[in-house]
Order: structure tokens, then sequence, then C-alpha cells
């Protein structure tokens, strides 16, 4: 048998992983348990999906009931099911595009990947051929298929894979940036670019919210540019900034929405894009419509649909929205107080989400790890930066105490210094 092990971890350093495995057994709310028997407070909410938190026994037997009548069935051609079509229609109330279209994926990734070919599709479709560039934002982070890799404002992440990207007309724009993110576009020509994709909150890149009036300004600068906006709300969708979508929070209304995460909490594989009546008219009009040639074997899976209509239910049943509404000040103060340790170089959140940027002498895998043996789980992302967003049903007691645990450890470090 080979050395050197048989599972292979996504998005890590191998090595690392080998020697520094941990092995997650089960979970229950905002707790996840080691199979050694640790227990630790899952900040980052797995991948920031676990919205409704850990071991729902209801949806296990949603799936169950499900499956026992149909595990699935594809949607391709003139099939359907009806939780998929159940689905469809709540999530098309739900997103902040009147009478939005839903085209459901197996994640965001695939979202992704789905939102930026429609684009493309949709330019040439309507006599327009020339637009094929896709901007995003300086780090910004896209999932990792082909589109998501090429529009990556993170650079390591389209590292590696060609002269700079897989798909070569793709273009950066500065995050917050908008008199430079015109003078781009102008550089490449609004007629040559199909769309414009923007987390309204970075994520993986360090967690930062929008300054004051960007999503307003942007939008009105795509539609004066006949640009597609594409609102990347796989990490913010159903409920993280307070609002089911953050476009909501921030009163704007996107050509498009890819989602992902929360919309199962997790529980199992789901995506979707929510497409303007406008994208979508051409191809659903008139016996010559062209086909939108793209799909996925598991494109509105069944038992997935179903479980994700439970989580629904579940965030609607318990308010769990309004729950992160009154914890986002609660995690605002305990960060604050945070922000004061030299070793802190900044401090940012909104909703039930933040970045503790450490400075970048500090060791941050050391500060992951020593909060672990204090029972406390978290994870690096972009910029030396620890990964905070529990799922919704934390305490605030919880949250407040996993942050001092967070600035105790840095404090040693300070005498030991």
């Amino acid at each position: 048998m080979s050395t050197i092990g048989t599972l292979w971890h996504p998005q890590t350093h191998m090595p690392s992983a080998s020697r520094d495995r941990l092995v997650i057994a089960s979970g229950d709310g905002a707790w996840v348990t080691t199979e050694d028997g640790q227990r630790l407070l899952d900040l980052p909410a797995g991948l920031w999906h676990a919205n409704i938190g850990h071991g729902r026994e209801r949806l296990a037997h949603v799936a169950a009931e499900q499956m026992s009548t149909l595990e699935t069935y594809h949607l391709f051609g003139a099939h359907a099911t009806r939780p998929a079509l159940d689905l469809a229609d709540r999530l098309s109330d739900l997103v902040p595009i009147e009478s939005a279209t839903i085209f459901f994926t197996s994640g965001g990734s695939d979202s992704i990947d789905t939102a930026c070919k429609l684009a493309r599709r949709y330019w040439q479709t309507v006599g327009e051929p020339a637009r094929t560039v896709i901007l995003s934002r300086d780090t910004g982070y896209h999932g990792l298929h082909g589109f998501g890799t090429s529009i990556a404002g993170l650079g390591f992440n389209r590292d590696g894979y060609g002269s700079d990207s897989l798909i070569p007309e793709t273009a950066r724009v500065p995050r917050d940036d908008l008199t430079e993110t015109e003078r781009i576009i102008l550089e490449i020509g609004p007629e040559n670019i199909a769309a414009l994709v923007v987390e309204p909150v970075v994520g993986t890149g360090g967690v930062f919210p929008p300054s004051t009036g960007y999503l307003q300004g942007l939008r009105e600068l795509t539609r004066r540019h006949k640009i597609l906006l594409v609102a990347d709300e796989v990490i913010t969708g159903f409920g993280r900034t307070g609002a089911m979508f953050a476009c909501e929070r921030w009163g704007i209304e996107p050509d498009m929405i890819t989602m992902a995460k929360g919309v199962t909490s997790g529980y199992l594989p789901l995506g979707a894009v929510a497409i303007a009546p406008h994208l979508a008219e051409p191809f659903f009009l008139g016996d010559d419509a062209p086909m939108f040639r793209h799909g996925l074997t598991y494109s509105g899976h069944a038992t997935v649909c179903a479980v994700a209509m439970a989580n629904l239910d579940i965030l609607e049943e318990e308010q769990l929205l309004q729950r992160v509404r009154e914890l986002e000040p609660v995690l605002e103060t305990a960060l604050n107080d945070l922000a004061t340790s030299p070793l802190v170089a900044d401090v940012r959140s909104v909703g039930l989400m933040a970045g503790i940027q450490l400075v970048p002498e500090l060791d941050g895998g050391e500060v992951v790890r020593a909060v672990r043996d204090s029972g406390v789980l978290t994870r690096l992302i972009t910029n030396n930066t620890l990964h905070v967003c529990p799922p919704f049903v934390v305490t605030a007691h919880e949250l407040t105490t996993a942050i001092a645990d967070i600035g105790e450890h840095l404090v040693s470090i300070e005498r030991i210094g």
C-alpha cells in the first residue's frame, strides 16, 4: 500500500494535514465532537454552512421519507420532481429578484460556473457575442471550478493552471473602488464585458463588509454599462448577515444570485442560481428559443430539495434570522475587546460572520491549534485571519466565551514574547 495515504484533502497542504488530522465524529447544535472525544465549539460552521446547527434529526427523517418514495430523478428534458418544483417556487419567492427563475446545481462552485456560462450565452443569444469577459474583485473567492478558478481574486487559486487562468477572458477590479472599477471597464470596453461577479461580503478573502454605498454604486455602474451583476451569495445567503440574502440588507437587485451552503445548512449538497426574467426569457419563449446547453446529473436532486425545504422551515419556525440580528452586536462587542491586542491587526464583522486578522509575524496556525485545545474550533483564511461564523443556534455566552478564549491565548503569547 502507498505510504502517502488514501484520502486527499481538498484545498490542503497534505503534509500538514497528515500530521494534524482532526477526525470529526458527531455534531450537536453549535458543537462538534472529534473521534477521540473532544468537544469543540464550531466557530466556522463547517465551511460557512451549518446555519441551523448540527444534529437535526428532523432533516434525516425528511431525507429517509423522500428516499423511500423516490430518491431522485433527473431534470433533463421534460422531467421534473415535486420537491424540485416546490423548492424552485419557494426560492423564487425568497430571493430579491422579482419573478426569478431557479437553475439548480450541486454546490457553490457549480453555481458560479452556471452563472458565468449563462451570462456569456445570454449575450450571444441577444446579438452581442463580443461580451465574453467576466469581471470579479480582488480578494474574491468564487469556488474552484473552471470559471471560479479563473475569476478568483486570490491569485494563489489561479496559479499553476496556465499563464494566468483556465479561462482567459477575465479581469479583476479593486474591492471597493468604484472609480477604478469604471476605469478598468472603459479600458476593456463595456461592449466586451458579460458580467461582474461580486460577493456582497468578501468571505474567504478575509471577511470584508462593503463600504457605505459601494454595492448600490456598483449596481448603478453595471446597469449604465449594460453589464450583468452576479451576486455570489454562496456564503451570505440564507441569513448569515441577518437578512435572508445580503442583497436585501444593502438594497440591491442583481441580475443573478448564486447560492449553496445555507440552503440545506450543509446537510446535503445543493446549489442554485436565481435568474432575472430578462435573462431567462430568450430561452423560454417561442418554439425557436435556443437551449442553454448546461446541466448536472444531480441538479434539483429530489431528496436534497426535500431537505432544503425542511431547512428553510426551521429557519422560519425558529426565527433564526432574528437570532442572527440579535447576536450581531454581541459578536461586535466581543471583537472590539479583542481588537486592543497588539497581536491583532484588524477585526471585521457583519451579521454572524467575522474575521480576526492577526499580525503577519504571528503564527496563525499555532493560534488555531492552541484555542482548539481549549475547546474552540476555528481555521485560518486569507491574510492570517481567523474564521468566525458560528451556527445561528450558538448562544451569546458561547460566542463571547469563545472570543475571550482567543483573547486569553493572545495574552499568553504576549507574556511569553
